[in-house]
Order: C-alpha cells, then structure tokens, then sequence
C-alpha cells in the first residue's frame, strides 16, 4: 500500500514481510492444534465415560482458554504488525516530504499521505495567508488523487477554523448528529459525517490545518487514525514551513539578481564613471564606462581602497569626500588630475550617500564621474575660434553635419568695406596705438554685420567682407539686411567719432552687391576656410573701391531688391576695372519714409 513511498529495497521489505506472515501463520497453526485437540480430548471423554471412567479435572478449559488466548493473540498481532506498518510508511512518508523544498510538491505529497493513511473520502490542507491570516486551500483532494473542482469544494469552515484557533484536534464520527456542530450551516448544508482535522504547527505557531472527511459513511475515522495523522501532521508542518521559506527566499534572491542586473544594465548604459566603495573606501562596484576614465580594467579595481585605483587628488576632494560619509550631504567638483597612459584630465565629479536599509548615513558612496578635458578643450577652441571665425560660422559649428559645405552654389548679397586714408593715417602712429585704433573701425564694421546676422568672412588690414544668405545664415531679404548693415556702419561711425580724436576720425567706403557664388570649403587637406567664390565677390569689391568715404555704393541687382526701402541716386561708376557691363552704380542716401502700415520685420534693429 505505501510502495511509492518506501525507500527500503524490495530485498528487505520482503523480509520484513514474510517475518510478520510466518509469525502470524504460526499462531493460526497453535490455535488450529488446540482445535484439534479440544475435538480429540472431547472424543476421548466420550469413551472414558462409557466406560465410567473421565478426563483429568479442568483439562479441556484450559485448551479452550488457551485457544481463546491464541486467537486473541492473532488478533492483536495482526492490528499491531499493522500499526507498526502505518508507521514505517509514516517515518518513510515523512522522510520524503522533508527532502523537498518545493512547495507544491511538499503540499501534494502531504495530501496523498493523508488520503491513505486515513482512507479519507477528501481532503483539505488549509494555510494561514501571512499577510490577511485568512485561510486558503492550495490543495484540494479525493480519493482518486485528483485534484477537486470548485463545485466539489465543501470543506466545514467551522471545524477548520476552530482547530485553527485552538491548535486542538477535532474527530467526529458523525457530523449531522454531533451536539457539538448542530445549526453550523456549513456541516449540514453539505451533509457531512466523518470528520477529522488536525493543527499544523510550527514553533508553537499554527500555520494551517489538515482536514479530511467522507459524505457517505459514519464511524469511518477512529481515535487510531486521529492520533496516526496528528503525528504525521507535525512532521509535514515542518516540511511545508521549510519549503514556504525556502521559497521565500528563492523569490527574495530572484528579486535582488533581477535588482542587480537592472543597475548593472542602467550603470552600463550610462556614459559616466560610476564607483560605488564601502564605509572604508574599497571599491565594490565600477561600470564599464570606468575603464576608458581610469585606463584601468574593471577586475583589477574591485577589492582596492580608492586611494589606490584614483589618481592624485587634492585635499578638497578628500575633504568633500569625508563630509559625504559624515553628514549624508551630496557633493559636486570639478577635479584637475592626470591619469597613467591619458596624461592631464579635468573631471566633473559628484558624490552621493547610499543609506542602509534604516536609512542611516555611512553605508558607502557613489563616485559619479564625468571626464570634461575634451569639453573643455573643445570650448577652449571655440572660444578662440569665436575671435578669429566668422560668428555665425562659429555658433552653427556643431551642427556642420546638417549643412552642406563640399560647394553649394547659391544667391549671396556681399558686403565690401575699407577704411579709407588708413594707409598715410598708419604712418603716424606707433604700432600699438594702430593696432587699437584700427580694431575700434573692425570691431564697429564686425558688430554691424552681426547686428543683421551675417557672416563676417575675412578680415584684410583694414578691410572687412560680411555674407548674407550662406549655409550657416539663410535669408530671404539678404540684399535688404546688407544694406541695413552697411548704413548701420555708417552712423555708427559719426557716433565713434565723437569718441575719438579729430586726427584719428577715418570713413569707410562700403560696397554692396547681390549676385549668385559657389559656397563652401577651399583651401588644402590640413587647412579649409568657408568663403564664397564667383564674379559677384569681385564686383562686390569693385564698388567698394568706387566709394568715397562715408558712401555706400551698390549694384543695380542690390537696388532692385532695396528700392522701395532706401532712397538712391543713380551714378557712373569712377572706375570700372576694365568690365564693360558695369556701366552704372547706386549711392544709397537715405532711408525712405514709410507710407503703409508700421511693420516691425522693416524697422532697422
């Protein structure tokens, strides 16, 4: 019957099996004897007392009382050797539930134990839920060892909710007429009988309870099987208790690799050095992204005290460091060190507690670092660019991918302009002083072109060239923004004046002209310049060389473009540097009032 479950050989349980069968046929051949006799002995007494004579005083009871004790004999034999068979499959039983740590398997093989043991109809096994304690049924089973359906489900909520109260196990041979449950609707609704249920307990705490009964038959548990399935209960309680932990904290493991491999996927993908060390400085943790930081493989980092695997850092770095772990603050620095195999670095560094679980400061310390030194470099470059490139040209420097500079033919306006006299002018002066004066007329002329947001292309001596309409600063009124720049130099210059010495007060001649030029980069493979190429930078030039100082010249494709805005005259070029198609010139006066509505993209910013 408990085969499944006995680990002994077939060898020896044979034994065991055959010792009990020649014990118990041994004593059925005894009383078979005292039959025997007791027949042959009243035969003789038979004969004897025809012949007046008689058998010995009290010789046949004693055979009839030594065959009454002989089958009594039998009798208890055969209900001891099977107790004695119940428990060996119990020890057995337990041993195997208590070898496992899954909690469903535990639970299941509890239940089928319990079905046998008992020869229950059904059975129960109920669990304290840990967190509400109210009680659940994992395990639902009949005889058959399948699992019940809901519609089956019929347990007494009373008998196993009392058991659960009181630890104290309950028998019933018959439930329907038992004073003690008379009106629990749940034991006469399902019109149940044999009843027993027994406590599972651990460290004087009950956990749940093992329940069985039959429908049909009364008397079918005795106080034999009450006291076989509260032993057996014990043991099984221990089991399940061993596997809900085990699985606890199976779960509680899997929660943390899973907390662990998200961090360690988030430290990996973040593109900062991150450190984590102990309350006495030794690396725990580095990602990947410390390795290109510290020329340094992340293997030979982890178990080293900081100082080791960091660079020379000065006192305030030790200071932030130390005031983090004291007082749970955060702490930001820009750090200048050098590192083995990179050279100088300029690192960003922050650091941040981490707490315990009580929340308490001192568990350790994030090192979030970011290497600048090339951030840092290249806005040094930028700003060194920004005083010798053309501003525009600088600010949309990271954004060259966009744009397209291998050659992009395209409509420009260009504006030309020279300080006029500067040549006799820069006889007269030391060096220094010329070099401030002239940077006073190339900074006025700069900040006139930015003002309209083109693009000052090169700076010859005294002369500026400013672009409208390139890559880098599209425009759809160039040609008017060009001339705005160009007048803005103009006033801007009487107002310099005021500020400057007569003999220092010099006039630009500024030419301006719109035509079509090829942009992009020249120049050879170490060294580009953005300019723009074609006959229009030419004849930009040309009108700038035509203009007196103070004058504004532009080219017939400009006027066209201007008219409407700025009041011109018309004039023969001075010089026309041998091209027979520049015939005429426009000398821009003045603005022109306006007549319609007062539109702000007009007014001269």
């Amino acid at each position: 019957m408990f085969n499944d479950f006995n680990p002994e050989s077939l060898e020896e349980t044979a034994k065991i099996r055959k010792a009990e069968i020649t014990s118990q046929e041994q004593i059925r051949q005894l009383s078979q004897r005292a039959n025997d006799l007791i027949d042959l002995l009243r035969h003789q007494r038979d004969i004897l007392r025809t012949r007046g004579m008689n058998l010995p005083s009290g010789s046949l009871d004693s055979l009839k009382m030594l065959r009454t004790h002989l089958d009594k004999l039998a009798n208890n034999l055969g209900h001891s050797l099977t107790e004695l068979r119940q428990y060996r499959a119990l020890t057995v039983t337990a041993s195997l539930i208590n070898s496992s740590l899954d909690t469903n398997e535990v639970l299941n093989q509890v239940m089928d134990t319990v079905i046998r043991l008992t020869g229950a109809e059904r059975g129960y096994i109920g669990l304290k839920n840990r967190l509400t304690g109210e009680m659940e049924y994992p395990v639902q089973r009949g005889m058959d060892r399948e699992q019940l359906s809901k519609d089956e489900f019929s347990v007494s909520t009373t008998i196993v909710n009392q058991v659960a109260n009181t630890g104290e196990a309950v028998l019933t041979d018959n439930a329907s007429q038992d004073s003690r449950w008379q009106g629990h609707q749940s034991i006469v609704g399902f019109q149940l009988r044999s009843i027993m249920a027994v406590p599972l307990e651990v460290r004087s705490q009950i956990i749940g309870v093992v329940y069985c009964d039959n429908r049909i038959m009364s008397g079918v548990f005795k106080q034999q099987e009450l006291d076989l399935l509260t032993a057996f209960a014990q043991q099984a309680a221990v089991a399940i208790e061993n596997a809900r932990l085990f699985e606890d904290l199976n779960q509680q493991v899997q929660q943390m690799t899973d907390l662990r491999d998200m961090m360690n996927n988030i430290f990996t993908s973040i593109s900062s050095g991150i450190i984590t060390i102990d309350a006495h400085g030794v690396v725990r943790y580095v990602n990947a992204a410390v390795e290109g930081i510290l020329a340094q493989n992340q293997e030979s980092l982890l178990g080293h005290s900081l100082d080791e695997v960091f660079p020379p850092y000065d006192a305030d770095f030790h200071q932030a460091l130390a005031e983090v772990f004291q007082t749970g603050s955060r702490a930001i620095q820009e750090v200048e060190t050098a590192v083995t195999g990179l050279g100088p670095r300029i690192w960003n560094v922050i650091m941040s507690p981490l707490q315990g679980d009580s929340g308490g400061n001192g568990q350790g310390v994030v090192i979030m670092v970011d290497d600048l030194t090339e951030i840092k470099e290249h806005e040094t470059r930028f700003g060194l660019a920004s005083r010798y490139m053309p501003l525009a040209l600088v600010e949309n420097i990271r954004h060259l991918d966009e744009i397209d500079v291998g050659g992009q033919q395209r409509e420009i306006s260009v504006l030309q302009s020279d300080v006029r006299g500067f040549t006799s002018f820069s006889e007269r002066l030391a060096p220094e002083e010329l070099m401030r004066v002239i940077n006073r007329y190339l900074s006025l002329a700069s900040d006139a072109i930015n003002l309209y947001e083109g693009v000052v292309d090169k700076y010859l001596g005294d002369a500026v060239t400013g672009l409208f309409n390139t890559q880098f600063n599209p425009q759809q009124d160039h040609a008017l923004r060009a001339v705005r720049a160009a007048m803005s130099m103009r006033y801007d210059l009487l107002a310099l004046h005021e500020d400057m010495p007569e003999d220092q007060r010099l006039f630009y001649g500024i030419g301006v002209h719109t035509g079509m030029v090829v942009m992009g980069n020249v120049g050879s493979h170490d060294r580009k310049e953005f300019s723009a190429l074609g006959d229009t930078m030419g004849l930009g030039k040309l009108l700038q060389e035509n203009a007196q100082g103070g004058e504004v010249l532009i080219s017939p494709a400009t006027y066209a473009l201007v008219q409407d805005y700025f009041a011109c005259e018309s004039l023969p070029p001075r010089k026309n540097g041998g091209r027979e198609d520049f015939t005429v010139m426009y000398r821009v006066v003045k603005h022109k009032p306006r007549t319609g509505p007062l539109n702000l993209d007009d007014l001269d910013f």
